[in-house]
């Protein structure tokens, strides 16, 4: 898992896709003095340097920083594919040693009241690790710009800055790109599931 930093342009905008996926999430007083910086999470899925994220963690990035566990500065990345109506993207860095891919495992055998993980950055927090389990499958999602169709539902806790990031199964297998939550909703969230994801990135794998 990675974190992600996305520095936005100044160019006059309506409220981003992020803040309308979250509008109930009150910033701390440094997120207000820096305006232009989001946080996201993401994930290796091959060792030339292509991670997955979300879509709107890098829709109006002007500079991406991906900060990896245990290494000592973060990475310049650049975003090579993204899918706005299924909300994911594909950043690539550029590292002196090839990258370990997460394992990849399969959303349609994953069950009900499973065990889920997610990995993510919330809130600017790097790897952050929160449990739970597969709430419900194959629920129906659209929210406004994106149709993201059946997603998992899990109460793993997801917050701002989780978008992008892994959702694993208790093997260690990312069965999910954990999306959204809902508001005010407690312990509702969402993943796009993995089987939908990877025929999609297949060419970056």
């Amino acid at each position: 898992m990675v974190a992600i930093s996305a520095e936005e342009d100044n160019r006059p905008a309506s409220r981003s896709l992020f803040n309308r996926l979250f509008n109930d999430f009150t910033p701390s007083d440094q997120e207000e003095q820096d305006t232009r910086r989001q946080y996201g999470s993401g994930f290796v899925i091959s060792p030339r340097g292509y991670i997955l994220t979300n879509e709107h963690v890098v829709r109006r990035a002007s500079r991406l920083l991906v900060h990896f566990f245990g290494r000592k500065g973060p990475l310049p990345a650049r975003v090579v594919w993204r899918d706005t109506h299924h909300d994911l993207a594909v950043i690539q860095v550029r590292s002196s040693t090839p990258l370990k891919p997460l394992a990849m495992g399969s959303s349609r055998h994953t069950e009900v009241g499973e065990w889920a993980i997610a990995i993510g950055n919330p809130l600017g927090l790097h790897h952050s690790v929160t449990l739970g389990v597969v709430s419900g499958k194959d629920r129906p999602l659209n929210l406004r710009e994106r149709r993201f169709g059946h997603v998992i539902q899990t109460d793993a806790a997801i917050n701002p800055g989780n978008s992008g990031g892994p959702l694993l199964n208790i093997l260690g297998q990312a069965i999910g790109v954990n999306t959204l939550v809902v508001y005010p909703s407690q312990a509702i969230s969402f993943a796009i599931p993995i089987d939908v994801v990877k025929p999609l990135v297949r060419d970056f794998m």
